[in-house]
């Protein structure tokens, strides 16, 4: 069994970043500037929003965050969204999931200008990827596009089984995996919470991307010997340790690692990754590399 360093590896393609940026800099131009708009105190978008302005300052990418309060109305959150779709100096921003109940989050993804939606989330930007046409990629999946390509997965011809059919995460990553490409090239399994018989399913998997959103649902007897296993899941489970708690993923680790020939470790897998995924999106907005 190998670990995929999810973490070893954003931090190498985060010095590849600091070095484009570095270059803009010394020419005499700006950075490519990152937005996130954050409403209410959630924790879990609390620590992601966190992250994603420390790798930002990390490689010299300007980070700024809006935030406002959980009971903003939808009218002045569109009226932000308006804001930073003609910031000029705004190359990129997202809109933190999950917004208040009161808020309609498909309405405000569709407000956001395509150009700038580096989170891929659009509708323009999700059919351009149902199409194989260039786009802003979903962070965590393009993250996991780019742990199989850094750790030398094959997957040409591989079964893939995915838990889970989010927008986010389970669907665009069967469309990815399913692409002419390298990674790609592989029979895509999606499985979901109406999946008949999701034991037998996903023991055939050569490769098991688990995003199914409940912490250690993955059990050894779901996973055949020698399969690549993505663990997308990241939960918070109160415990009796000094810290009042502990992290897991989708898959109970401990029992399914030995069966593996790869798998991601949960914190330090998949979660970097997704930052990694970010601040490469920002930096083609800023390049105009995807045209609308």
């Amino acid at each position: 069994m190998e670990l995929i360093d999810g973490k070893q590896i954003s931090e190498e393609i985060k010095k590849e970043i600091a070095v484009k940026t570095s270059a803009i800099i010394d020419a005499g131009g700006e950075p490519p500037h990152l937005a996130a708009i954050l409403v209410g105190e959630d924790p879990a978008s609390q620590t992601y929003v966190a992250s994603k302005e420390r790798s930002c300052k990390a490689v010299g990418i300007t980070s700024s965050i809006y935030r406002y309060p959980a009971n903003i109305s939808e009218e002045l959150l569109l009226e932000a969204v308006d804001f930073l779709n003609n910031d000029e100096e705004v190359n990129g921003f997202i809109v933190q999931l999950p917004l208040p109940k009161h808020i309609n989050a498909d309405k405000v993804l569709q407000r956001i200008s395509p150009a700038k939606d580096v989170d891929g989330f659009h509708p323009v930007n999700m059919g351009r990827l149902a199409l194989g046409l260039p786009s802003y990629l979903p962070a965590t999946p393009a993250g996991i596009m780019l742990l199989l390509e850094k750790s030398g997965i094959e997957t040409e011809g591989k079964h893939c089984v995915i838990l889970g059919r989010s927008n986010i995460v389970g669907t665009p990553m069967s469309l990815l995996m399913s692409r002419k490409s390298n990674p790609g090239n592989s029979t895509v399994t999606l499985c979901h919470s109406k999946t008949k018989n999701l034991s037998e399913i996903t023991r055939q998997a050569d490769i098991l991307i688990a995003a199914i959103g409940q912490p250690e649902f993955v059990k050894a007897d779901m996973v055949k010997a020698g399969a690549v296993v993505i663990d997308v899941g990241i939960h918070r489970i109160e415990d009796s340790s000094e810290k009042g708690y502990h992290i897991t993923g989708d898959v109970d680790f401990d029992a399914v690692a030995p069966k593996c020939s790869y798998i991601t470790p949960v914190p330090g897998g998949v979660g970097p990754m997704t930052i990694v995924s970010l601040l490469l999106n920002t930096f083609k907005s800023f390049n105009k590399e995807i045209y609308f």
